[in-house]
């Protein structure tokens, strides 16, 4: 069973910086699809960034040049770095493993982080 718990997010100010991070403690991390999504108040779930098995990555056209999401299998750990943090970031940021792998393909999701950058 997946379980994914983020960390990492705060209170940050315009302009700075901010990594969180999610751990999952399924047994099968090396093969999951990865991804970061936000949702903030009044606003649906969006996608900021994912993350194949193979590394490949894909960004949100709002973060691109200023996010980059990684992972670590060793550490069953996937991360996303945020540069120049705007206030319109702030949103609270949810962790996603998607079974890619599996006959019937799967999403979980962590309980979220939040993220607030004050102007």
């Amino acid at each position: 069973q997946v379980q994914l718990v983020e960390s990492g997010g705060g209170l940050v100010q315009a302009g700075g910086s901010l990594r969180l991070s999610c751990v999952d403690s399924g047994s099968i991390f090396s093969l999951n699809a990865m991804g970061w999504y936000r949702q903030a108040p009044g606003k649906q779930r969006e996608l900021v960034a994912t993350i194949t098995s193979g590394g490949s990555t894909n960004y949100a056209d709002s973060v691109k040049g200023r996010v980059t999401i990684s992972r670590d299998n060793a550490k069953r750990t996937v991360y996303l770095r945020m540069n120049s943090l705007k206030p319109e970031d702030t949103a609270v940021y949810y962790c996603n493993a998607k079974s890619t792998w599996a006959p019937v393909i799967r999403d979980y999701w962590g309980q979220g982080t939040q993220v607030t950058v004050s102007s």
